[in-house]
């Protein structure tokens, strides 16, 4: 008991000399064998405890809806530890689409070119839950989004489920646009998921089973193997590389007897293939299709399609139906159901996707924002805000310009809107003075002051070089990487994403506005030749750029794991061929 004693001595002494200490007395008692404790603490310490724990904020509901190239960008990128997410996706999985037509072919395998979503959110600071399931509804006036059970899982029929939110990220993508042509839904494959490809290469080593039966007439045969692909853009065309590299280079070797039956025709509405490419590649890519036997019909725009037949009338209008034993549209993308009635609802009804601010925000929704191909950025025009800049530039209210005062402003009116700096470059200009010089069409003096209409007049035709941005992997990727960084900073910035007009006297913006930095296209076109048009109107093509375009697709995998079993299936392709099971 004298040990106890002197314990709760010692103690007492240290409580009564010390007011800030808060606790602990300790009694340690042998009778009984036992331990008994008591402890002493601070009544206002122990309240001050239970006031942080209860004036801590609480985070803000931050939900995702889709795991594409924009959704899968935007969380690797986002502090995870920020806020509470959710995210909602059919799919569990991210998935290269740039890499689909490999796999329609057995060049790379499909399960190469995925990774698990929860493989990434894992790695992520702070919870992230995720949900398959999709998005069937969005409300923004009660800030809900509802969501079903993922129709091609073993989860349907689970029932319907409603997620709330504070920010609301939609990057749900788009759909195959078929321009409502009679029988594509049901007679053609798409190539936009890892099913469809999967479907594809099906369909191929079916199409090639069925020709090769001995009681089939060679009529018969021919239709069966009469490959279409609908639409001359880079998937379209990519595609029909793949499969004419692996009906020469493996099925010539599996199928002998039908090899030279074999028929592949890209159909396009336009003049060229690749029309959005330099026209270099766009010539190349012709004459090398013609060479390899690719029927390339240009000007013919799709009608109908039959279980048989597709038909099709060229620029004089002559109609012309064409047998196929499988038929690829791949036009480009339409709206999803549920961005069309959500569109709708906002009064955007009349536009082809959501219309968003250069922060991402969707027009006319406060917490809402759009990215990757559901979306589009609509870039604000100068003459729209013409009188606000002429009256920021204006510091001595004289009501009239300098040259001075508008180069004092000029760096901010570029950055805000970049059709000026594009602008200025389509026409060789070096900077404002030749701007005015242009407005007037004579020589105009530096020391010359502008009356806002003259003003007007030299800015009149700049809002011509607004350019919308393409609906690619490359444009999707850095708007997720730009939106998580204004997340991550969302809270310094007071939860603002932007300021007023970025001009000098009226504030900066808290975030600069997004700027998509194109790195370079590539197209490959069989025979281990690919066609990149890179920065700088470098344009190569050849052998050297396929290895160019494997090194930036292999660097570009989502993963070690994906990057590790793309170079093998290269690799695997290099020595053994293509697979040519149906599985």
């Amino acid at each position: 008991m004298r040990f106890a004693s002197f314990i709760f001595d010692g103690v007492s002494r240290a409580l009564n000399g010390n007011s800030m200490v808060p606790k602990v007395v300790v009694l340690v008692a042998v009778s009984g064998g036992g331990l008994i404790a008591y402890s002493e603490s601070q009544s206002d310490h122990g309240a001050s405890i239970v006031r942080s724990s209860e004036t801590e904020p609480k985070k803000k509901k931050l939900v995702v809806l889709g795991t594409g190239w924009a959704g899968t960008s935007f969380l690797k990128n986002l502090d995870g530890s920020l806020y509470d997410i959710q995210v909602v996706s059919p799919r569990n999985y991210f998935a290269f689409t740039p890499l689909l037509p490999s796999v329609t072919c057995g060049t790379v395998e499909a399960r190469s070119i995925v990774e698990p979503i929860r493989k990434i959110i894992k790695k992520k600071h702070g919870e992230v839950r995720f949900w398959e399931a999709e998005c069937f509804k969005i409300d923004p006036v009660n800030k809900k989004v509802h969501c079903q059970a993922n129709a091609g899982s073993n989860l349907n029929g689970t029932g319907e489920f409603v997620v709330d939110y504070d920010y609301l990220v939609i990057a749900m993508g788009a759909k195959a646009n078929t321009f409502n042509t009679p029988g594509v839904v049901e007679h053609c494959h798409f190539l936009k998921e890892v099913e469809d490809a999967q479907r594809i290469r099906r369909s191929v080593i079916d199409s090639l089973e069925k020709a090769n039966l001995p009681n089939l007439s060679e009529e018969e045969k021919r239709k069966n193997l009469q490959f279409v692909i609908v639409g001359g853009g880079p998937t379209g065309v990519e595609f029909a590389a793949e499969l004419h590299d692996f009906l020469t280079e493996d099925v010539g070797k599996i199928y002998p007897n039908i090899r030279d039956l074999v028929r592949i025709t890209v159909v396009e509405a336009g003049g060229h293939i690749l029309s959005m490419f330099d026209k270099r590649i766009t010539a190349f890519a012709e004459q090398k299709f013609q060479r390899e036997g690719i029927d390339v019909k240009l000007g013919y725009k799709v009608t109908k399609v039959s279980d048989k037949t597709i038909t099709m009338v060229d620029r004089e209008n002559t109609v012309t139906d064409l047998p196929y034993g499988m038929v690829v549209w791949s036009t480009g993308i339409g709206t999803r159901p549920v961005i069309r009635n959500f569109m709708e609802e906002i009064g955007q009804a009349d536009r082809r996707a959501l219309a968003t601010d250069e922060w991402m925000r969707v027009q006319g929704l406060e917490n809402v924002y759009a990215l990757g191909d559901c979306a589009t950025i609509y870039q604000r025009k100068v003459m729209e805000d013409v009188s606000a800049i002429f009256n920021v530039a204006d510091k001595d209210n004289s009501g009239t310009l300098t040259v001075k005062e508008i180069q004092d402003v000029l760096g901010d009116i570029c950055e805000r809107y970049p059709q000026v700096q594009l602008y200025l470059k389509s026409r060789d200009m070096r900077g404002l003075v030749d701007l005015l010089n242009d407005a007037e069409g004579n020589e105009r003096k530096e020391n010359r002051e502008l009356s806002i209409e003259e003003f007007k007049k030299a800015l009149a035709h700049v809002d011509s070089q607004v350019k919308f941005l393409p609906a690619t992997a490359q444009v999707a990727a850095q708007q997720g990487e730009y939106l998580a960084k204004c997340f991550n900073r969302m809270k310094e910035c007071e939860e603002k994403p932007e300021g007023p007009l970025r001009i000098r006297g009226t504030g900066r913006h808290h975030f600069r506005p997004f700027r998509y930095k194109h790195l370079g296209s590539f197209a490959p076109l069989g025979g281990e030749q690919t066609a990149a048009e890179l920065p700088g109107d470098w344009i190569s093509i050849g052998h050297s750029s396929q290895w160019l375009w494997y090194s930036v697709y292999a660097s570009k995998q989502v993963s070690w794991r994906t990057r590790a079993l793309v170079i093998s299936d290269w690799m695997r392709r290099f020595i053994f061929g293509r697979d040519s099971s149906g599985i």
